[in-house]
């Protein structure tokens, strides 16, 4: 892990300095006074050697220190802090509705795998993987919001209760939705994948159940690609979905980089990037961890 987020911060530091164009000109703008933008690089520490610019930048992500936004000037660290608590409330229940689900389904699938039923179930699944995400959004919003009148459209409130019960159950209904067909049709290639393994055949051959080896057998083994899947889906917790906080007003970390990136505001920018390079490699570090306490022969080296 540390050689890999020191090329993420050599990486991150790279692109924004050179790929991105000068920093000062950026936040500059219109103005064209040399002066005024030799201050600004003054401000900004671009007039530094690039080697001073790094140790710089490579402090800041140690410290949690990115300075003020460039837009707002509130400082990088509040907003982050302000921001991921709108996103976690909508993105964990999320990520466990959906893998609860995804898995239950599809081990019933795979129990009547071949069937009508099994047919059935795929092709409304790959119906539903073929329709936008933003079309969820809009009739989502116009039958529940508009025509039922269950849940608001939009708004957030600072109760994490009130958020919880009140704005975040549509949101989360639809990127349950969305997110349940792409799962399930993964988790059952998972399980018939393992029902074709000599273990199974040997419990079907002591008399075991089909339910007792889908369960008991099957079920334990496809937890390692499934613990897998799940582990890349993590980092998407830190930014949510920019769909859904933009259309549903959710004050979180995903609408506000992409109020950053409308803006041009690179300290914002930067310090997302690059905590979510770091949570995804923590992420993979306790799914290779997680992987033994799921199977006994995985050996940790």
């Amino acid at each position: 892990m540390v050689p890999t987020i020191a090329g993420v911060i050599l990486l991150i530091f790279f692109l924004f300095n050179w790929v991105g164009g000068d920093p000062a000109m950026v936040l500059a703008g219109k103005i064209s006074n040399p002066e005024q933008i030799a201050n600004i690089r003054k401000q900004l520490g671009v007039d530094l050697p690039y080697w001073q610019q790094l140790l710089i930048f490579a402090k800041q992500v140690f410290t949690f220190g990115f300075g003020r936004s460039w837009s707002t000037n509130e400082e990088v660290s509040r907003i982050l802090l302000t921001r991921v608590g709108p996103t976690l409330t909508i993105m964990i229940p999320v990520l466990f509705i959906t893998t609860g689900l995804s898995v239950l389904f599809a081990i019933m699938v795979a129990y009547v795998r071949g069937s009508l039923t099994d047919r059935a179930i795929m092709i409304v699944a790959t119906v539903a993987l073929s329709i936008s995400f933003l079309v969820y959004v809009i009739v989502g919003q116009y039958v529940f919001g508009f025509q039922l009148g269950w849940f608001p459209v939009q708004g957030w409130s600072d109760s994490t209760w009130t958020n919880l019960v009140v704005y975040a159950p549509l949101p989360v209904l639809l990127a349950v939705m969305v997110g349940l067909s792409p799962q399930t049709r993964l988790y059952r290639s998972f399980f018939l994948d393992e029902l074709g393994h000599d273990y199974v055949r040997t419990a079907r051959a002591k008399g075991l159940t089909e339910p007792a080896v889908l369960f008991n057998h099957v079920l334990r083994n496809a937890l390692i690609p499934i613990l897998t899947n799940v582990g890349l889906a993590l980092p998407g917790i830190l930014i949510g979905s920019f769909l859904i906080e933009v259309y549903f007003s959710i004050p979180g970390i995903g609408r506000e980089v992409l109020l950053a990136v409308n803006r041009s505001d690179y300290p914002v920018i930067q310090a997302v990037t690059i905590y979510v390079a770091m949570l995804t490699m923590l992420a993979n570090l306790v799914v290779d961890l997680s992987y033994r306490a799921v199977d006994p022969r995985v050996v940790l080296r």
